[in-house]
């Protein structure tokens, strides 16, 4: 069958259509460079069946597609402008370079999409299912992402202007092929934007750090610098995550030390520029030469700001008897916080607690 005659099975409707699909399963529909702009696809499409059909180049501007079934279909270079896709499922649809300008696209399927290079501009994704699907290259500005699931999206010079991110969903667990561009709007409309999102779109720290105060707002924590010997990654990998999303700001070695850096001056400079530094402490980082070295300069910088910059952490009883000097005089000094049964989750929680109100900025009344 031509292309001409598959249009016209289309255009009698959802029923006939669907029939003639039932008995002919296995004949990719094929309606490359055909225009169905300002189409209604029968009168209620929402069971119309176009999936895995070959669609490129297809002109659907303004066309209603609300609930139609285009699974795995060829959308190439197709024109969506302000077309209806509500509800409408796109799952691992080919979407390269097509353009979905002002698209109606709340609650539609798009997991595991190729939106590569397509135009999203204020199209409105409201509730949509984003899951896996690749946004790189593309255009999202002025877009409705309210309650959209983001997860795993893979993100890579994706341009994210004027979008607030306040009510999406996974930000934290996007990926981040490359850089994106995010500008100023998106940053003061979205509210606790996740560090690792910021990071991930090529923010540098300087400006995550100093993001609540561009808002005007307080900051809520104090900066981080978290020292550990690499044994205790479990433990460090767990806390980093929840001091995140908490909206803890944290320099985190093994993850932010950046390649060809001299190791020590980037480890020293970081310090530096944070308000405490967590040391977590176990029978492996009190063995550890950088531990020690960071906890000796975390000591300086007390001396030198007149204020407490360590935040002793225990994860076993090795810290209350080793005869080493420098952790003899943090238990000494200093109240440790108890992570020995950070495995188990009620007491983990208490810990965590515990630690993150006396990370606050402002005293608790």
């Amino acid at each position: 069958m031509t292309n001409d005659d598959h249009l016209f099975l289309l255009l009698r409707g959802s029923v006939a259509w669907n029939k003639w699909r039932q008995r002919n399963p296995n004949i990719r529909v094929d309606l490359s460079s055909v225009d169905l702009s300002e189409t209604t696809l029968g009168q209620a499409a929402f069971d119309l069946d176009l999936s895995r059909a070959d669609l490129r180049a297809v002109d659907f501007s303004n066309a209603d597609l609300s609930g139609v079934d285009l699974a795995h279909a060829t959308l190439r270079e197709a024109d969506f402008t302000e077309a209806n896709l509500s509800g409408t499922n796109l799952f691992s649809a080919d979407l390269f370079s097509a353009t979905l300008y002002a698209a109606k696209l709340s609650r539609a399927n798009l997991g595991q999409a190729n939106l590569t290079f397509a135009d999203l501009r204020e199209a409105d994704l409201s509730g949509a299912d984003l899951s896996r699907a690749s946004l790189d290259s593309a255009n999202l500005s002025h877009a409705n992402l309210s309650h959209a699931n983001l997860s795993q999206v893979d993100l890579a010079e994706t341009v994210l202007g004027d979008i607030d991110f306040t009510n999406a969903i996974a930000l934290d667990a996007c990926k981040h092929s490359g850089p994106s561009i995010i500008d100023h709007r998106t940053l003061l409309l979205s509210t606790n934007l996740p560090i690792s999102f910021l990071r991930g779109c090529g923010l540098p720290d300087l400006i995550i750090e100093y993001l609540p105060s561009l808002r005007g707002e307080a900051l809520r924590f104090y900066s981080c610098f978290i020292s550990y010997s690499s044994k205790d990654q479990p433990f460090a990998d767990r806390l980093h995550a929840d001091l995140q999303n908490a909206g803890v700001r944290y320099w985190f070695a093994p993850h932010d030390l950046p390649i060809g850096a001299k190791t020590w001056d980037a480890i020293d400079e970081a310090i530096r520029l944070r308000d405490k530094l967590l040391v977590i402490l176990s029978e492996a980082s009190i063995g550890s030469d950088w531990v020690e070295d960071e906890v000796k300069k975390a000591f300086a910088e007390e001396h030198d700001r007149k204020t407490t910059v360590l935040f002793p952490l225990r994860l076993d009883d090795v810290v209350m008897t080793t005869p080493e000097p420098w952790a003899r005089k943090l238990r000494d000094q200093r109240n440790i916080g108890d992570f020995r049964n950070w495995r188990r989750v009620a007491r983990y929680k208490k810990s965590l607690e515990l630690l993150l109100r006396d990370l606050k900025t402002t005293p608790i009344f």
